[in-house]
């Protein structure tokens, strides 16, 4: 019995020391999730049930950012982004996709600094503010090189697929030399 107190003592400490930015990142985590979900999944889909469902499982990252949860909250994302698309016949238009993709990567990046702040530090609003601007300039550059393929692969019929394709292997080859390099420069 004396465990059992001790142990709820020590949930009421922890609970009591609890600071506000912390809990509104993890906040920000759990609407992001919800709204890529909402986004995601077909309307049709969208009974009372797999609501709560799928808001069970927007919270599990916000409550464990360090944990397997927002890999799991992504591949939820992408069953929805697919069931709509394959199983409801949705078309898949280019904003939906730069939504949808836009709100698991600010999934991603959210939970990246939610695990990295304690519960109860008291933490600069600069910080946060720094993070999320950051994540805002790489949104709209991925945005903006989105709807820059997308506007190449609708000129000139085939040429522009071609062209298209090929300026998205020469990014994906830059990337890859990028990384390739600042893991040499160790």
């Amino acid at each position: 019995m004396n465990s059992v107190l001790e142990r709820v003592r020590g949930l009421r400490y922890r609970a009591a020391r609890v600071s506000a930015l912390p809990l509104l990142v993890r906040g920000g985590i759990f609407l992001v999730v919800l709204a890529g979900f909402l986004l995601a999944y077909p309307v049709q889909f969208l009974a009372p049930r797999a609501l709560l469902a799928l808001a069970v499982a927007a919270v599990l990252p916000a409550v464990g950012p360090r944990r397997i949860w927002p890999t799991f909250a992504a591949l939820v994302t992408i069953a929805g982004w697919l069931l709509a698309t394959l199983g409801y016949d949705r078309p898949p238009v280019l904003w939906r996709l730069l939504a949808v993709a836009t709100l698991l990567y600010l999934a991603h990046t959210l939970c990246a600094l939610a695990a990295l702040l304690p519960y109860d530090g008291l933490i600069d609003p600069d910080l946060v503010l720094r993070w999320l601007a950051r994540a805002g300039g790489v949104v709209l550059a991925s945005a903006v090189l989105g709807v820059v393929l997308a506007w190449l692969g609708g000129v000139g019929g085939t040429g522009g697929s071609q062209a298209a394709t090929v300026a998205g292997l020469l990014v994906a080859v830059g990337l890859s030399a990028l990384l390739g390099w600042l893991l040499r420069r160790r």
